[in-house]
């Protein structure tokens, strides 16, 4: 059974961002309360069956880039509730007018991993042969006699000391692509929300990406994140406008 600590740590994994925008949420309802958490703004929101909590991952949001919410859900009733991805929706507001925020999944968030990693491995392939063909002409060279004569001579034995570290090097570059693709996909695999019930007083969370809200040329981005828990229905106001506004 996960507890609150799990959404402490999906906030922490959300890292930080030097300089961005920052948001605020605003109580639609008397079942909700606008409050600030470890010195960022949050949301807690009550229904019949459930308590949800929201929160941005990092203490400003990357300008023009996925915002990202810790979403923590309490089942405060006496039957499993269900929490379903495809329950949740975004809309933004612009000039009187809504329009729809995709919600970005786990299964999106992997997919995207996976083909960073392709991009990777080609890079590291590419550096690696690089290597290879430096080596190979590493035993090659030039040399001038005291009488003007030049010419070329090659030497096998640095030849295969060139081919040997360009060997261990090229290991190393494909151990760390490797290593990191596994350590973001676990960062994956324990941060981000996805389908899940919730037992009787099981708390549950992670991280909620959403699209970028469109850019409003310096003015504040307003947005609405509905959450689904079982049958109530939680509904985030946010406001995301530049750091020091």
């Amino acid at each position: 059974m996960r507890n609150l600590g799990v959404v402490a740590l999906c906030a922490a994994l959300g890292g930080c961002v030097s300089s961005g925008e920052t948001v605020s949420f605003r109580a639609s309802n008397p079942q909700q309360q606008s409050m600030m958490r470890d010195g960022q703004p949050a949301l807690v929101s009550r229904q019949k069956s459930s308590l949800v909590l929201v929160r941005p991952a990092s203490r400003q949001l990357q300008a023009n880039g996925r915002p990202v919410f810790v979403v923590g859900i309490n089942n405060l009733g006496k039957q499993p509730i269900d929490f379903r991805m495809a329950q949740v929706d975004a809309t933004q507001h612009v000039g009187g007018s809504d329009f729809g925020m995709q919600i970005v999944t786990y299964e999106m968030l992997v997919q995207e991993e996976k083909n960073r990693q392709v991009a990777s491995a080609i890079l590291t392939g590419l550096a690696g042969a690089a290597n290879a063909y430096s080596a190979s002409q590493a035993g090659y060279g030039r040399y001038t006699t005291p009488g003007g004569r030049t010419g070329t001579f090659y030497s096998p034995t640095a030849a295969v000391i060139a081919q040997n570290n360009a060997a261990v090097q090229n290991e190393a570059m494909i151990a760390a692509t490797v290593e990191n693709g596994q350590r973001n996909m676990a960062a994956l695999e324990q941060s981000v929300i996805k389908d899940n019930t919730l037992m009787p007083g099981e708390w549950y969370g992670g991280q909620l990406h959403l699209a970028p809200p469109t850019d409003q040329a310096g003015g504040p981005k307003t947005y609405t994140i509905i959450i689904t828990v079982g049958s109530d229905r939680h509904v985030v106001e946010v406001s995301q406008v530049p750091a020091g506004a």
